[in-house]
């Protein structure tokens, strides 16, 4: 299906996951981020560069990944996407939901 993201039609699907990631780029993620109540901040920028990192890697994405990582303390983790911070950490990475998120 088809989506309006930062000005441009968006392929996703019934999540709001983008289907193709060569449609992503940083408009796009600040969009998406704004939809999920999110103001990007550096901090942001490099949880989102990481899990593209590893998502490129096909390396498998768990809180208890992230938590191992290094790039980021799990409470920060959780305080900068509230709510469900690997589904929308990966919804605004423009990657996959994660098979360990249901």
């Amino acid at each position: 299906m088809k989506k309006i993201i930062a000005d441009r039609e968006i392929d996703v699907n019934e999540e709001g996951y983008l289907v193709d990631f060569n449609q992503w780029d940083k408009e796009v993620c600040r969009s998406l981020a704004e939809e999920q109540g999110i103001s990007m901040t550096d901090r942001h920028w490099d949880v989102i560069e990481y899990l593209q990192d590893k998502h490129q890697k096909e390396e498998p994405l768990s809180i208890r990944g992230i938590k191992k990582s290094g790039v980021i303390n799990i409470k920060e983790f959780y305080s900068l996407f509230p709510g469900g911070p690997l589904k929308k950490s990966t919804l605004i990475a423009g990657i996959p939901k994660p098979k360990s998120c249901i």
